[in-house]
């Protein structure tokens, strides 16, 4: 059959039960939770399972990864007011952390403010449980409060959201990536329950309170990916669907209905009679959410383990990627594809065609790139495998919803739904018919000479000119590359060197991949060169404040180098072991972060010094400028090496840009 709309195919109410019927296992009773290598998540997957193989896919069955298990039963908190009455009942929510009471337990409780260092001073707190305000969006991760509290002896952590997350009303929960070791114990408490306690502690500084709780993580254990098939002409050539079946809380629109809908539109095409070109593969993954302990880098655990671990060879081979994440409801008024570089001027073109229900969209639909590291698709195009993901990320939802138990149907608009289906699915359809990876490099390079600062890169000479130059001319060759490679899609007629042609050209963009995608200490995709040039500019900032005797100027500059911002608010200990563990623990702990923060500068004592030389109002600065100098010094000649990295990186990528035009202009043109 020839590419159609799969329009009167799609049916949202088969998704929308299926989204439903993911809730029905559950670690906690109550909350829900289906987490990495619990009991749950293997019997969702059994589901996803039974159904692929039921709307009539091929070969499903299931890749074992290795896993963090995660089971989380149960965490009460009781405390009693003076004549014995129960003055709270709290049910907590929890984080991927180690803690069992084997039944009520008694534990002194402590208010510490924002859980920093300063906050525990004059307390003692070993043994007890410590209540702590937390903004993880605005100020710091969870990790850090946690690890803090562990650091001074606390039993146990209880975090409230005062921000940032779960703000859609008092009572509600919130779960996140733990980033730490399963040791240091953590738990949530909605806003309302720790009103009731703050109160309390205003007339004590401690409570009694019985803690009644079982969350263990177990190190090593297995989980499943669950694959299925609609086989292709050319077995060779794949299309991918991605989304992940783990959860916190019910998980309705994450990532519930993007596995249906993934799930939808198999059935859709398969209904449809659709025979595709190429092998579409759908991939039911687990361990998004979190799946390795200990590691800054602990989620989108299955989806990378999939790509390089359990199936490798899918590099090279998968020509697209689409990842779904909370697909059933709208995150603004206007829709986007957030894409790969290299897929952004293909997409823009693609999607003009697309009508756009303005039930869902009113202001329509646009492209977005590069992609980001909050969801699997970010482990897929690092593997070499050019991924999509629609648009989640610029919304209030995070904010207010986002992993809170609020996450559920109350929120699902069918529009959006249904338009989502009818996208990805007709995307899918126009990725199979194409003979080329439609791969046009020229957004990659002019991205990437925008991030040049010629300022900067006047530090060393001509560099900064020459990566200008290189830039250019790799923009250029990639523009008229993609324009052969799109003549050659419109006309139908496959090439004799095709094969060559596309297995270029996915060696160039995973070489892409593995030479520019860097990460700053907020987890930003950028350019290499990009973290010493903001750098540069804070240090510089701190220097002109030390000269002209602002102490508090210049703090407020370091504040913004690396992730000098904890050496701030935690101890040294804490700040230590949280930089520490990017750089020493291997690449199968970073997973999809190792190699991507390349340079640190360890400011933490001169942060001190310079606190309290601020408090003091100490005027000379002579050994803090002599330190600020050497770290500029160093740093300008990181810059200086990203430059010369970049340029050389950049004319491998033009060499084989010239492979393909060397192609298109002597043989196939």
């Amino acid at each position: 059959m020839e590419k159609s709309s799969i329009l009167p195919w799609i049916n949202t109410e088969y998704s929308y039960q299926l989204a439903k019927r993911m809730e029905q296992f559950r670690s906690h009773p109550e909350l829900g939770y289906r987490p990495a290598g619990s009991k749950a998540e293997f019997a969702t997957g059994e589901i996803l399972r039974e159904e692929m193989e039921r709307i009539g896919l091929r070969d499903v069955h299931k890749d074992q990864i290795c896993v963090d298990a995660w089971e989380f039963h149960k965490a009460e908190l009781v405390w009693r007011r003076a004549d014995g009455s129960v003055g709270l009942r709290s049910l907590l929510g929890g984080y991927q952390t180690t803690f069992q009471t084997d039944g009520p337990q008694e534990f002194g409780l402590v208010y510490v403010g924002k859980g920093t260092a300063a906050d525990y001073e004059g307390k003692d707190v070993k043994g007890k449980l410590v209540l702590a305000d937390i903004n993880q969006r605005d100020e710091w991760w969870i990790n850090f409060p946690v690890y803090q509290a562990y650091v001074r002896g606390a039993a146990a952590l209880i975090a409230v959201q005062e921000g940032g997350f779960a703000e859609i009303q008092d009572e509600a929960l919130n779960a996140q990536d733990i980033a730490g070791p399963a040791e240091a114990a953590a738990f949530s408490m909605s806003r309302s329950d720790a009103a009731v306690l703050k109160q309390a502690l205003r007339e004590t500084p401690e409570l009694r309170v019985t803690l009644d709780a079982d969350s263990t993580v177990t190190e090593k254990q297995r989980s499943y990916n669950i694959i299925g098939t609609i086989p292709g002409e050319d077995p060779t050539q794949m299309i991918l669907l991605s989304a992940h079946y783990d959860s916190y809380f019910s998980g309705f629109q994450d990532d519930n209905t993007a596995v249906a809908m993934m799930f939808g539109i198999a059935k859709a095409l398969i209904d449809s009679g659709y025979r595709p070109k190429k092998t579409i593969v759908i991939a039911a993954l687990a361990a998004e959410e979190w799946g390795i302990v200990n590691t800054k880098y602990d989620w989108s655990t299955g989806a990378y383990q999939q790509v390089f671990q359990v199936r490798p060879e899918w590099q090279g081979r998968v020509v697209a990627d689409f990842n779904f994440e909370l697909p059933a409801h709208a995150h603004g008024p206007k829709d986007a594809v957030r894409s790969v570089y290299e897929y952004v001027h293909f997409l823009e073109q693609a999607v003009a065609d697309i009508p756009v229900d303005p039930a869902a969209y009113p202001e329509g639909l646009e492209v977005h790139a590069p992609i980001q590291t909050m969801s699997d698709d970010f482990s897929m195009a690092i593997a070499g495998i050019p991924s999509m993901v629609n648009e989640f990320t610029d919304s209030s939802f995070m904010e207010t919803h986002y992993h809170s138990q609020f996450d559920n149907e109350a929120y699902y608009h069918e529009p959006v739904y249904r338009f989502h289906h009818l996208l990805y699915g007709t995307l899918i359809q126009k990725f199979d018919q194409l003979i080329l990876p439609p791969m046009d490099f020229s957004a990659l390079f002019e991205a990437m000479n925008r991030s040049i600062d010629l300022r900067y890169a006047g530090l060393v000479g001509e560099l900064g000119a020459e990566l200008d130059a290189v830039t250019k001319e790799a923009a250029a060759l990639g523009h008229a590359v993609y324009r052969w490679i799109a003549s050659v899609n419109a006309s139908g007629v496959t090439p004799s060197r095709a094969g060559e042609c596309t297995e270029i050209l996915m060696k160039a963009f995973r070489k892409a991949q593995d030479s520019f995608v860097r990460l700053d200490w907020q987890d930003t995709v950028l350019f290499p060169q990009q973290a010493v040039r903001q750098n540069l500019t804070h240090i510089k900032d701190a220097i002109r404040c030390l000269e002209e005797s602002d102490a508090r100027g210049a703090l407020d500059a370091i504040y913004e180098i690396d992730n000098n911002c904890y050496a701030f608010q935690f101890d040294e200990e804490v700040f230590n072991y949280f930089t520490d563990y990017v750089f020493c623990q291997p690449k199968e702990r970073l997973q999809w972060g190792a190699g991507r923060i390349v340079h640190h500068e360890n400011l933490y004592q001169l942060v001190q010094k310079l606190k309290r030389k601020a408090e003091a109002g100490s005027v000379d600065f002579e050994e803090e400028l002599r330190i600020l100098n050497r770290v500029r010094k160093n740093q300008e000649e990181c810059y200086k090496s990203d430059l010369e990295y970049m340029i050389r990186e950049t004319n491998n990528i033009i060499q084989s840009l010239k492979q393909i035009s060397a192609i298109a202009d002597g043989k196939e043109c």
